[in-house]
């Protein structure tokens, strides 16, 4: 197999990535692994730490920051209009960013429900509209992935307000998809199981809630932010090109137990 086919398949050289919740966790590797795939990338953050740019410079791509809060719909509406008078063409969007938030649920606050909403559903909403008509407008293919969850499927316990976002997201890159792969925009999600990051913080200090977790997943370990460099390379790539309105678990083999 020569290296031509598979960077025909799999490559993205003359591409540009927007991505969202990138400078930490699997946001971080995902843009790595589409820069090491040949992608330019644009990191949409709230500040403008150039960490992550810096690596991703490293591996010889071009990498932007554009500053905006995503719990603020007027800043995230403001991303690609400054994307467009940075006069770049967006091919794919990533939006991996999102928050958590923990209480029972006949304590949970209306304003941690409006936070998470707004971040994991709302703000991913505004990015899709705005991309998906920056590509379609300038009659050209592009991808639009989105991180969902285990909880797309599955209810959790004292996090309503996150599986009630996540079942939005997928309910919105099908939504999408049916109106956009016919125009070249696939608009897939990927729905990562219990990683190791910051976020899972809680439930891996918890000894009795982990172990829980490890028992039921078939892979007997945590995933990892590498596990997502694959499947963000493949849906972001020609290799999918007939793949849209998929939500495709990465899950080490949890939702099949």
């Amino acid at each position: 197999m020569s290296n031509t086919y598979l960077d025909t398949l799999f490559g993205l050289k003359g591409k540009v990535a927007l991505i969202t919740g990138g400078s930490r966790g699997i946001g971080k590797n995902m843009a790595l692994a589409l820069a090491q795939a040949g992608a330019d990338v644009i990191l949409v953050q709230r500040n403008d730490s150039d960490a992550v740019k810096k690596e991703i410079e490293a591996v010889g791509r071009k990498a932007y920051i554009v500053v905006a809060e995503l719990s603020d719909r007027a800043q995230i509406a403001s991303v690609v209009p400054q994307v467009e008078k940075m006069g770049l063409q967006i091919d794919i969007l990533l939006n991996c960013a999102g928050i958590q938030k923990r209480h029972p649920s006949t304590e949970f606050p209306t304003e941690d429900w409006d936070a998470v909403l707004q971040v994991n559903l709302t703000t991913v909403f505004i990015l899709c509209r705005d991309v998906g008509k920056h590509i379609i407008s300038a009659g050209r293919k592009g991808k639009i992935i989105n991180v969902a969850s285990l909880l797309t499927f599955q209810g959790g316990v004292t996090v309503p307000a996150y599986a009630a976002s996540k079942g939005g997201v997928a309910q919105l890159t099908k939504a999408l998809s049916n109106e956009w792969v016919s125009k070249g925009v696939n608009v897939n999600a990927i729905a990562p199981g219990y990683i190791a990051t910051d976020m899972n913080e809680a439930l891996i200090a918890d000894p009795t809630r982990s172990r829980q977790i490890m028992e039921r997943i078939p892979a007997q370990r945590w995933g990892s932010p590498a596990d997502f460099e694959g499947a963000a390379v493949f849906l972001a790539s020609n290799a999918s090109q007939y793949i849209s309105g998929e939500i495709m678990l990465v899950d080490g083999g949890w939702m099949a137990r």
